[in-house]
């Protein structure tokens, strides 16, 4: 696959990627869907790990990989679109960074679990669990308010893990795809006989008639074969 449209590809997953990690952080603001909790959210969902990390930081390399995989300023083929490969290779740099950024906050929140009431007390009760209390549905009930606020985390949060370290490695591969376009170029090559500089194969079979010559009008003496010349 040449470097253009892995470049494409590539784009395109980070688009979609960076949509979901914003969605999903959204709906973590409203715990069970209610926004009467927002007061209470846990530290992990204000840092905003996939708002900011998993979403802004990886769009902005997403639309300039995909920017990257077209007609760059340069031209096409070999030798084209090394500019926007040069930026692609920066902005790829940078959403490694976000990406990085809401993987880690996202694991540490799926890990600390999240902020609810438990025996009338706001904390964190399953902190100190080092993440057991996943597997152990029976503790979740430790949490009484807000509704469901343990499964909503543990779901939206893991989706946001997944999320980001497909963004971390889309990144990554961008980071070297764009790397190679910038010194070997877009491997796409120019369409044939856009150009119009060659004679097609039936221009080369055809006689070469001058320009002057009108349909219907015979050939001149000189174009003649030599047994014609003699009769």
């Amino acid at each position: 696959m040449c470097t253009g449209k892995c470049s494409r590809f590539v784009g395109l997953s980070l688009i979609l990627l960076s949509l979901i990690c914003i969605v999903a952080n959204a709906i973590l603001l409203v715990p069970n869907g209610e926004t009467n909790w927002t007061s209470h959210l846990s530290l992990h969902v204000w840092l905003m790990g996939g708002f900011i990390g998993g979403g802004l930081m990886v769009l902005c390399p997403g639309i300039s990989a995909v920017r990257a995989g077209g007609k760059g300023c340069c031209g096409a083929g070999c030798c084209g679109n090394r500019c926007r490969m040069l930026r692609s290779v920066f902005c790829s740099g940078f959403g490694v960074l976000g990406a990085a950024y809401c993987l880690g906050v996202s694991g540490a929140g799926l890990r600390s679990g999240p902020l609810c009431s438990s025996n009338g007390d706001w904390r964190y009760p399953f902190n100190n669990s080092t993440g057991n209390y996943l597997l152990d549905h029976d503790l979740w009930s430790l949490c009484e308010k807000p509704p469901n606020v343990v499964s909503w985390n543990v779901t939206l949060f893991s989706l946001l893990v997944g999320a980001s370290f497909l963004e971390l490695v889309l990144c990554g591969v961008q980071l070297v795809n764009a790397a190679i376009g910038v010194f070997c170029g877009d491997c796409r090559k120019k369409e044939v006989g856009q150009s119009g500089g060659g004679a097609t194969l039936t221009e080369a079979l055809l006689p070469n008639h001058s320009s002057d010559s009108l349909p219907g009008t015979p050939p001149s003496p000189s174009t003649l074969a030599p047994w014609n010349k003699l009769s």
